[in-house]
C-alpha cells in the first residue's frame, strides 16, 4: 500500500516556524518518521510539500495513476481557503485523513472552517506532530490490503 504525505504552503519553515505552535521538528524529520513508520506497517510512503497550490493539484492528480492508494495531507492556509484543492482530492476519490500540528479549533476564528474536512475519511488536530502517524496508522489498517 502506497500512502502519499501531502504538506501545503509555509510547512517546508516547520521547526522554525513559531515552535511554541508548531514544535521543533523539521519537515524533513516529519517526512522520515512517516516512511519509517509506513515501513513497519508494512505499506510504502512518499511525501510531497509545496507553497504552490496549483503543484499540490497536480500532485494529487497524479496519486491518481501511481499506485497511491491514500492520501494525508496538511494543506496549511490552503485549508481555510481553497476550494480547488478540495475538488482535486474529491476528484481522485481516494481516501484522505487532513493533519493540523496545532488545534485549529483553539485559534483564530477564520481557522475553523475547512474546505477539506467534508470530504476527508478523518480530521486529526492538535496532535502535534504526532498526528500524521496517527493518521497514517488508520489508513493502512483500514485500506491495506
Amino acid at each position: 500500500m502506497k500512502v502519499l504525505l501531502l504538506n501545503g504552503p509555509n510547512l517546508n519553515l516547520l521547526g522554525t516556524r513559531e515552535p511554541h505552535i508548531y514544535g521543533a521538528d523539521t519537515l524533513a524529520d516529519v517526512e522520515q518518521r512517516f516512511k519509517e513508520e509506513a515501513l513497519s506497517l508494512g505499506a510504502e510512503a512518499e511525501a510531497f510539500q509545496s507553497n504552490h497550490e496549483g503543484a499540490l493539484i497536480d500532485r494529487i492528480h497524479a496519486a491518481r495513476t501511481d499506485g497511491t492508494k491514500a492520501i494525508v495531507i496538511n494543506p496549511g492556509g490552503l485549508t481555510h481557503t481553497s476550494v480547488a484543492l478540495r475538488d482535486a482530492l474529491s476528484g481522485v476519490a481516494l481516501p484522505v485523513v487532513e493533519v493540523h500540528i496545532s488545534n485549529v479549533h483553539r485559534r483564530e476564528e477564520f481557522r475553523h472552517h475547512s474546505y477539506i474536512s467534508g470530504i476527508a475519511d478523518g480530521v486529526i488536530a492538535g496532535l502535534g506532530v504526532q498526528g500524521y502517524g496517527a493518521a497514517l496508522r488508520f489508513l493502512v489498517g483500514r485500506y491495506k490490503g
